[in-house]
């Protein structure tokens, strides 16, 4: 049977193991770091002492052409060399260049004349020797001063001195050769350390090394080292047969059109890391140390552990068993000690998270208000305080308008912001010392004020108003605030919190329903509610019993006027409550989705009515119009190419009304359906056109052919400038986009001859009819005489607009 430690089921041997290989593991990548850094830092050691070797070896190569070029001074300027060189004396000429060659280690020396013709040399085949000096005396004549150049004569590299000799022109030049060998290689590598190799590259391309202070038999495995290199960071690598050399590539100064003799100064790699190898021995010997001391010590550790852990056992199974009453005590002051302590702690922890799942369930985790929940018992409280004390206490119940849009249009994060800057800005602006403010889910919120009625909380609301008059901006973005807020109060409009949440939640419609703002709940709302509902049920029933009529409202040519077209509304003849306007039950036809079969009933009666008018030759448009969610059916061109076809209608005589507000809430979408229905040849306008919000960068998008003015700007504009201004930009605009115009709401003679004056096409309200049920339509338009405007007076103002 094997020991503890060594059995690998057991906790013991398990501790041991993972203090071990943690070590292990810690010591490997410590030695790998270590031999890293070693070797990146000799490297770039390596790399500083080649850099200041290129200094070193530039300068040895000046310094001897210096030395060189002053004793060719001194035989040129001599007057005896001179005069040989006058009268020709060959052999004085040759003699001084020998002895001047000998005297300065020159293996070369020439004199030609002032055109380069050799006329003494100590060489026996001067020509390449006399090249290389014209090529340096002509850079000399460019330069205007000496030079320092390396050319390559029969294969070895020379340093190249020539000077002219003047009498007092130029008569001739001194040249002298020196070659650069192996004196030349090892001062330079007594003085740096380095070993510096010259290579010369040949004429096919191989490289070929000329000097070098390594071995000789190193050559040709250096050149073809050289010819494929290795670089980093450090610099270049050069590997030959068990050693690895850092390099650094010098380019001597050479002739024009010459390859140039390149010095290649090289340092061991291995010689540089040679002083660490003890200190990696040190570590590999401190790493078994930490081995043998780990595995002791954990066993050590492990068996103090694993003793006295079936004392915390039973302390576990009170904690499993739900049963935090009890603290866990232990006497112990050692690592078991700390290990109570943590069974200690995770009992208070455990205590502590359940007291924050109970904080969060009355918490919205959004914008860190209560939540419904919360806010429910809150209300409850302050109701039952407010019994007892005699006063009122009330709420607010608002809810965000087009928050939806923002949220399908920005994105959810974008509106999740958005409920926390609206709660920030609630906080900040409205809440009171005493007040609750609660977010009762999505982008409604409630306020709860204390001691205060229905009347006192009015004008709270309103600070709600004001405050949301300022935009938010985020990311750019600048989003218009508004909201509904309805008004309930304790103990005027119930007992409980629920019926009075239910109370202002009905007064929060209604005021979102009517765009009021604010409204405070009274009993009345409550019949409008149920009597809404009723009539939404009974509408179901209404297409089938056929109880739906069709009302056309004309339109008129303000240049002609005569009938050109018809608006068809629909009106529901109920059988009990008669004629039921449609603001009583479009908007919650709207909600549900039942607005879609009401309009496919109304395009349906109005293709009969047009073909109808067609047959009579009275061929004119007939505008229906559309809601969202027929511009968001996808289907709807399918279904009125159906239609039309099925009556024989030209798609010409059918013209669709959309609201801007209809067009907004899905852009994208909304165009994709508009193309479609304009490409079949359907007419397209904009209804209400003013109070959306639509940018005309949108609207020139549009494939519509008309405008409607809403009535709002029509029937005040004979009385407000404004208006009139208003109207008349309107119809400008549209007419420069290729748009006609339909001013609706024309309920008096001044208002048709004002708007025939600043040339609106189309005119519809009132003063021509008031919608009229179809089978009417026709008899009332061979009936039709324009009003007599002629004797109305417009005003100075207005006069001067048109």
């Amino acid at each position: 049977m094997l020991p503890a430690f060594l059995n690998p089921r057991k906790l013991q041997a398990r501790i041991v193991a993972v203090y071990l290989v943690l070590l292990l593991l810690v010591q490997a990548a410590s030695y790998w770091f270590i031999q890293h850094s070693i070797d990146r830092n000799a490297r770039a050691a390596i790399h500083t002492e080649l850099l200041t070797g290129e200094k070193v070896f530039l300068r040895l190569l000046n310094q001897n052409a210096d030395n060189l070029n002053q004793p060719t001074r001194v035989l040129a300027a001599d007057y005896g060399f001179r005069s040989a060189v006058t009268s020709g004396d060959q052999e004085t000429i040759l003699s001084a260049l020998t002895n001047n060659a000998e005297r300065v280690g020159a293996s070369a020396a020439i004199f030609t004349d002032e055109k380069f013709k050799v006329r003494s040399s100590t060489l026996q085949s001067p020509d390449h020797f006399a090249a290389a000096v014209r090529r340096y005396a002509e850079q000399v004549v460019s330069a205007g001063s000496d030079l320092h150049q390396v050319e390559i004569i029969d294969g070895q590299p020379y340093q190249i001195v020539a000077v002219p000799v003047r009498a007092p022109a130029i008569i001739g030049w001194v040249g002298m050769g020196f070659p650069i060998g192996d004196k030349l290689l090892a001062d330079m590598k007594s003085l740096s350390g380095l070993d510096v190799s010259l290579l010369l590259r040949q004429g096919n391309g191989q490289w070929r090394v000329s000097r070098a202070t390594l071995e000789a038999a190193q050559w040709p495995l250096l050149a073809n080292a050289w010819s494929r290199p290795s670089s980093n960071a450090a610099g270049m690598t050069l590997h030959l047969p068990q050693t690895e050399y850092s390099g650094h590539r010098v380019v001597l100064p050479g002739a024009p059109g010459q390859a140039p003799v390149t010095a290649l100064l090289m340092r061991s790699v291995d010689q540089a890391l040679q002083p660490y190898v003890e200190l990696k021995w040190t570590l590999l010997l401190l790493s078994g140390v930490g081995v043998v001391v780990f595995g002791v010590g954990g066993y050590v550790t492990a068996r103090r552990i694993t003793t006295p852990l079936r004392v915390l056992s039973s302390s576990a199974r009170r904690l499993e068993r739900g049963d935090y009453a009890v603290a866990v005590k232990m006497s112990s002051q050692d690592e078991i000690g700390d290990l109570a302590q943590s069974f200690e702690a995770m009992r208070q922890a455990i205590q502590t998270r359940e007291a924050e799942i109970r904080r969060l369930a009355y918490q919205d985790s959004l914008t860190d208000l209560p939540n419904r929940e919360q806010f429910r018992h809150d209300l409850r409280q302050s109701i039952e305080r407010s019994r007892e004390e005699d006063v009122p206490c009330t709420i607010l119940l608002l809810d965000m308008d087009r928050f939806k849009h923002v949220n399908d249009v920005l994105g959810h994060r974008f509106g999740d912001r958005l409920l926390r800057s609206v709660s920030e800005r609630l906080r900040s602006e409205v809440l009171g010392e005493r007040d609750i403010l609660a977010r009762m889910g999505g982008d409604e919120f409630a306020l709860l004020l204390h001691n205060t009625d229905a009347k006192n909380a009015y004008p709270v609301a309103q600070r709600i108003l004001q405050a949301f008059e300022k935009p938010l901006t985020l990311d750019e973005h600048t989003v218009d605030l508004s909201a509904g807020i309805g008004i309930a109060s304790s103990p005027d409009h119930g007992m409980d919190a629920d019926t009075l949440l239910s109370h202002a939640e009905v007064a929060m419609y209604a005021a979102k329903r009517q765009q009021a703002g604010t409204i405070t709940y009274h009993p009345g709302l409550d019949s409008t509610s149920e009597e809404s509902l009723t009539l939404l049920s009974e509408l179901r029933h209404a297409l089938d019993q056929q109880q739906l009529r069709l009302y056309l409202q004309p339109k008129i040519s303000l240049h002609t006027g005569e009938v050109i077209g018809a608006e068809a509304l629909v009106r529901w003849a109920h059988p009990t409550r008669g004629i039921v306007p449609p603001m009583r039950f479009i908007p919650f036809a709207e909600q549900t989705g039942f607005v879609c079969l009401l309009t496919a009933w109304v395009i349906e009666q109005a293709a009969i009515i047009s073909r109808d008018l067609t047959d009579a030759g009275m061929p004119m448009k007939i505008a229906v119009n559309l809601s969202t969610r027929d511009l968001m059916d996808q289907d709807l061109p399918v279904k009125l190419e159906k239609l039309l076809t099925l009556y024989g209608v030209n798609p010409g005589l059918l013209m669709l009304e959309i609201t801007e507000s209809a067009i907004m809430d899905d852009p994208q979408r909304a165009l994709q359906t508009l193309n479609r229905l304009h490409a079949m040849g359907l007419k397209l306008s904009i209804d209400d056109f003013g109070t959306g919000y639509s940018s005309l960068a949108y609207l020139k998008r549009l494939p519509v052919d008309e405008l409607k003015i809403d009535k709002s700007f029509v029937m005040n504009m004979e009385s407000d400038l404004q208006d009139a201004k208003i109207v008349r930009s309107t119809v400008d605009l549209a007419h420069n986009l290729g748009l006609t115009v339909v001013a609706e709401g024309v309920e008096n003679a001044k208002s048709w001859k004002l708007l025939a004056g600043l040339s609106c096409d189309e005119a519809q309200g009132y003063l021509i009819s008031k919608p009229m049920p179809a089978e009417q339509f026709e008899h009332w338009v061979r009936q039709w005489t324009p009003p007599d405007t002629t004797h109305e007076w417009l005003g100075t103002e207005f006069a001067a607009m048109i």
